[in-house]
């Protein structure tokens, strides 16, 4: 059973390793903090879905922070930040950056092995998102809108169809990880369910194997 687990470890490390890339097309995230002075009782008593936010933008910083909260690599086994079955990890994090500071408007992929940004596209998206999704206005105003995707075959092959039952739960442990952290950061944050599934592939350039689960919109809030 040990060599079988770690067999099916090993295994989700490969698969999560992205497409190569040339060097310059890899970004590397600043070091997440493991300490803050804001306790995860409060966050979890404060948090709230924030829809309304200002034109500030996020720091480079900031944005690594709430990666590693959804999918970052916590030990040198390669588990991560949230619980997953089998520890298969299927799922695949994209980040539409808009008014990110230090990083230009694109369509990144996020790497938990090295803690990189990988550019998919250039440009601004956050337009296309929101036409995507149902004209909710106010993802366009979000400084960025981190997308889970997943894999579903990473699990299924193990767990059968139930695997994707055990998907969707794990997309929301993410969701509710990256609530907290940008809690703790005093931003703002959101999910969107409501979208058409083959535009939002489209503007990422999905593979065809990857199917999008979650938007989750993040800035500061405005202040009234």
């Amino acid at each position: 059973m040990i060599k079988m687990r770690l067999k099916d470890l090993l295994f989700s490390i490969t698969l999560s390793v992205m497409p190569a890339a040339h060097s310059s097309d890899m970004i590397n995230l600043p070091e997440p903090r493991l300490e803050s002075d804001y306790s995860i009782e409060q966050a979890i008593h404060n948090r709230r879905s924030v829809r309304e936010f200002s034109n500030k933008p996020l720091s480079l910083a900031e944005v690594s922070q709430l990666l590693w909260s959804a999918q970052g690599m916590t030990d040198d086994k390669g588990l991560r930040s949230a619980p997953s079955a089998g520890a298969l990890y299927p799922l695949v994090l994209y980040l539409v950056a808009g008014n990110v500071k230090g990083l230009n408007p694109g369509i990144y992929q996020y790497s938990p092995v090295g803690h990189q940004l990988r550019k998919v596209r250039d440009g601004d998206s956050r337009m296309d998102l929101t036409r995507a999704a149902l004209q909710q206005y106010w993802i366009q105003e979000s400084a960025a809108v981190l997308i889970f995707s997943a894999i579903e075959k990473r699990t299924t092959r193990k767990y059968g169809e139930r695997g994707i039952r055990y998907i969707h739960i794990e997309v929301g442990h993410c969701a509710q990880n990256v609530f907290l952290q940008a809690q703790s950061l005093g931003l703002g944050a959101a999910v969107v369910g409501a979208f058409d599934d083959s535009r939002i592939g489209t503007i990422l350039n999905m593979p065809p194997e990857e199917q999008v689960l979650y938007l989750m919109p993040l800035g500061r809030v405005r202040t009234q």
